[in-house]
């Protein structure tokens, strides 16, 4: 495969890494952490003007007509500066499952307003008792006229206080476990019947759990099918965030690198110790392969869709395992000062052990990888 960027994903890295270096150095990125919204309203306008809110959209809808690997690129340097906008919430997730089963006026009326910055999506499709499993949802959709009323509970909705629309999966017939009679539907923030019980997760996001009461709602594409829609978005953005880690795996290499060779005991640097040496080498490799894997992934993705799932969970299960690896030896090299709140190498350590967790850990891959490769 050919791994070599063209011009125009070089101009679009270069723009993309230009705006980490320049919007996200690691106080600044404190300080939106901390803020109201847990990210900066201004960046997301810049993103709108700069198209990146366009990018993975085709250009039927208004998009640029990006392909994986542009998101792979774009995901990568948002990895470096640990970006804290809610792309992946509210255009990987949101934004694609409008775009793969939304009717032709619900995608005029919620695409144009979200890639011009001005609308927000949340994607409710986790419960407490599912786990990772797509298909394990209790949320019932009872139909009521034209619309329909959900009552049930989501937990770990991202961005979910800050969007305008949520779209939620519920199931419209079925048992709890069942892959069949699962639907998705788009819930108005402001519905009555709709509660959020917002928190900060471990990485420095926003998420939320949405208790759905009789809270009425629109249906998003054909009744039955969201199981299949979520199938197809998720494999995505499992990809999406595979690049993004690493990126983080990139900066905890450097970052590590750096301090090695600047902290002194004995008289002499701790990179001159041959064990820590060894254990920066491995990391390093670690970071090659991960981005190699990375980098095959968004390019199958496009070539080989009928393998999708297996080429995601392949994917997830080998990053996930040098995002562990390099952000626990990244720690370990640093010692106490990398568990302080006020170094920036336990920040990535911590989203790190939240993307291992996100759509999936290392065990679960490793399983439906199992499962679809046979």
């Amino acid at each position: 495969m050919d791994f070599e960027l063209s011009s125009e994903q070089t101009l679009l890295k270069d723009s993309i890494d230009r705006f980490v270096l320049d919007k996200y150095d690691f106080d600044s990125r404190q300080k939106l952490a901390r803020g109201a919204t847990g990210y900066s309203e201004d960046n997301w306008k810049m993103m709108a003007e700069m198209g990146w809110l366009a990018l993975p959209f085709s250009e039927d809808v208004g998009g640029f007509g990006g392909t994986p690997v542009e998101t792979a690129i774009l995901m990568e340097s948002f990895g470096t500066g640990l970006v804290l906008e809610p792309y992946l919430a509210s255009i990987l997730l949101g934004g694609k499952l409008i775009e793969l089963a939304g009717s032709d006026e619900q995608k005029e009326a919620i695409l144009a307003p979200l890639i011009e910055g001005e609308h927000l999506l949340s994607v409710g499709y986790a419960e407490p008792q599912s786990r990772f499993d797509l298909h394990d949802v209790a949320t019932g959709a009872t139909k009521a006229g034209d619309t329909y009323k959900l009552s049930g509970h989501k937990t770990m909705a991202l961005n979910a206080a800050t969007a305008n629309t949520l779209i939620v999966s519920a199931r419209t017939s079925g048992e709890r476990r069942d892959e069949a009679g699962i639907s998705l539907f788009l819930v108005d923030a402001q519905a009555s019947g709709l509660t959020l019980k917002n928190y900060a997760t471990l990485d420095g996001g926003r998420a939320s759990d949405v208790i759905l009461d009789g809270a009425e709602a629109t249906l998003l594409g054909a009744e039955g099918e969201g199981l299949s829609y979520l199938n197809q978005v998720i494999d995505h953005a499992i990809c999406a965030i595979c690049a993004e880690a690493v990126g983080a795996i990139a900066k905890v290499n450097e970052v590590t690198l750096d301090y090695a060779k600047t902290r002194v005991q004995f008289e002499k640097s701790i990179g001159a110790n041959q064990v820590i040496q060894h254990r920066l080498a491995d990391m390093l490799i670690e970071e090659e392969m991960s981005r190699t894997m990375s980098a095959m992934a968004s390019m199958r993705l496009i070539a080989e869709p009928e393998q999708r799932g297996a080429i995601a969970s392949a994917t997830k299960a080998r990053v996930n395992e040098a995002a562990v690896y390099v952000g626990e030896q990244g720690i370990q090299v640093h010692g106490g000062i990398g568990m302080t709140d006020e170094y920036i190498v336990g920040h990535y350590y911590k989203r790190l052990m939240v993307i291992e967790k996100l759509f999936g850990p290392t065990d679960f891959h490793h399983q439906r990888y199992a499962e679809l490769a046979e």
